[in-house]
């Protein structure tokens, strides 16, 4: 038996085919998102927007499954028609408006260059108003509202991106009938359904992103959301009633899609997932075991058992009963930018290639922690975890005439070290254990640079997923374990997870080292983050080249 994952990433969309007895992957193949610039919509007059065409969603969806199911065939044994289900997992909070029939906006003539028509990416920060409003609402009001995420409500969240559309496009608020996260849309698409309120909608989206609880009888009560805005308490109407977990089916896939895909109709899609929460079951994810997916951004998931209770920890992503796993609560934390910040180094400011990343990385090979007298913060798309704040920015300090763009290179990377830091000592503090990390995604499985330097200051061993495909195989797992194909989720993760044999240890000299860095690290962190108003800076940049001084010698 086999299934099939789909990932849909912030730059491209993949498919994976699994063989479900022991996780052999198959065949796989990638499809780039056409529009845009990498497949993001973006306006120059502000650099807070993302946006995506949801047409490319479908139409890279053709293509990545049949291309990796031709490659899947080459094995002997395997015919497309033992697919026994399917499971899809997205990038997130990222919400659709869509008409009454399900159809997305942003598809349809009227509204195909409209950038408020399209889906709402995740990183699209322009709601960091309305995220504000939200959260001093839900303060004075409807506390229990965000105590599960952090106490703070995030410009990257549902309701604040579908409240800046009511307010900045009335006009294709009006015309949306109902919003539809990706992660939920894309397996309702899958399963030919046409009506929004038939969409079977996934707790991890809902949770902490839509502020749905059972405790409260789902979402925000219309009391609050017309605190707000009347309208918004109007759309509560045309949204969903039950948010369901991992063990729930999206429904069956439709002939249309079938006959597209070249797969038997009716086997069931899996419930949709963002696309971390799946890569933390295709990474095997535990109690115990923190996942780090490192990617354009990067998330840390964690876990802890239904029946054991999880304090509310201030700056969290979220806290929610069965978002990663069924019958765990799911926690969330992670920075709104890793590969990104690379990515700008590189390719922006450096107009170099794809070969400019390993130049660097040997440049800087030799270097010992402290050398270059360099410290930077990893906030070039705002604090995601801790300080929960998009109106944040990037910095670089210690630079003289001498400093080189390789040094710089390896200053950002340390930055979302101590910004990866940050979150581990958080979660800890509040009594979530962290015995082992678990690390997956591109950057992870490529950059042994990296993992060393993580490793070096948090002091952690870092492990790296053994699939190049955490998310896809997640979204595989979740789909194997809803077709029969295992007992349960651990079962499932036991038999088709696994590490590679490659460990990343703490250095004992390098992580000694890192720890003046990290000191002064948290000096910038907490001035500039508002969390120490009275912060005297004046030594930091001495600091830096007494330690620079130091490490030379």
């Amino acid at each position: 038996m086999f299934t099939l994952g789909i990932d849909y990433g912030t730059n491209s969309v993949r498919a994976l085919v699994v063989r479900c007895a022991d996780g052999l992957e198959l065949g796989s193949a990638v499809a780039g998102y056409p529009s845009g610039r990498e497949g993001v919509l973006l306006d120059v007059r502000d650099h807070h927007l993302a946006r995506q065409h949801p047409g490319d969603y479908l139409s890279c969806l053709e293509q990545c499954v049949t291309g990796a199911l031709a490659k899947a065939a080459a094995t002997k044994g395997f015919r497309a028609d033992k697919i026994i289900a399917i499971g899809v997992d997205t990038t997130g909070s990222s919400p659709i408006p869509v008409d009454a029939s399900n159809r997305a906006l942003g598809m349809l003539p009227k509204w195909r260059k409209n950038l408020h028509a399209q889906c709402w990416l995740w990183k699209d920060h322009t709601s960091w108003r309305e995220a504000a409003r939200i959260t001093e609402m839900a303060a004075r009001h409807r506390p229990q509202y965000i105590a599960k995420c952090g106490n703070t409500y995030s410009s990257e969240w549902f309701w604040s991106k579908i409240w800046h559309c009511l307010k900045t496009a009335p006009d294709v608020f009006a015309a949306a009938h109902s919003w539809v996260e990706l992660c939920d849309w894309m397996p309702s698409v899958l399963a030919g359904v046409t009506d929004p309120l038939r969409v079977r909608r996934g707790i991890c989206a809902a949770g902490h992103k839509a502020l749905y609880c059972d405790e409260w009888k789902g979402l925000p009560d219309k009391k609050f959301l017309a605190m707000l805005d009347p309208k918004l308490a109007a759309l509560r109407d045309r949204l969903y009633v039950k948010a369901h977990d991992a063990t729930a089916s999206a429904g069956g896939l439709c002939a249309e899609w079938a006959q597209k895909l070249g797969l038997k109709p009716g086997i069931p899609v899996a419930i949709g997932e963002m696309d971390v929460h799946y890569g933390a079951i295709g990474s095997g994810i535990a109690e115990g075991t923190l996942v780090k997916v490192i990617g354009t951004s990067t998330c840390d998931c964690a876990v802890v058992p239904a029946t054991k209770k999880v304090a509310d920890i201030p700056g969290i992503c979220g806290i929610v009963k069965g978002a990663i796993l069924p019958g765990f609560y799911g926690i969330e934390a992670g920075q709104s930018a890793v590969g990104d910040i690379f990515k700008w180094w590189i390719e922006t400011v450096c107009e170099g290639d794809g070969a400019l990343y390993g130049k660097l990385e040997k440049q800087i090979a030799s270097q010992v922690p402290g050398q270059s007298g360099l410290l930077a913060l990893d906030w070039n798309n705002g604090n995601r975890t801790i300080l929960v704040d998009p109106m944040l920015s990037g910095l670089l300090l210690g630079a003289t005439l001498h400093t080189t763009r390789a040094e710089i290179y390896r200053a950002l990377v340390e930055a979302t070290a101590f910004g990866a830091c940050a979150i581990i000592e958080r979660i800890e503090e509040y009594g979530v254990p962290v015995r082992r990390i678990v690390c997956a995604g591109g950057i992870a499985e490529k950059s042994p640079m990296l993992m060393q330097i993580y490793a070096d200051v948090t002091g952690r061993t870092m492990q790296v997923a053994g699939s190049s495909q955490a998310c896809a195989l997640g979204g595989a797992i979740s789909a194997a374990v809803l077709a029969g194909a295992h007992r349960n989720f651990p079962a499932a993760q036991k038999a088709m997870t696994s590490v590679r044999p490659i460990q990343y240890k703490p250095d004992p000299a390098r992580r000694r080292a890192y720890r003046k860095l990290h000191a002064l690290y948290l000096s910038l962190h907490d001035a500039f983050g508002g969390v120490n108003r009275s912060a005297d800076l004046s030594r930091v940049m001495k600091d830096l080249l007494i330690i620079k001084q130091s490490a030379s010698q």
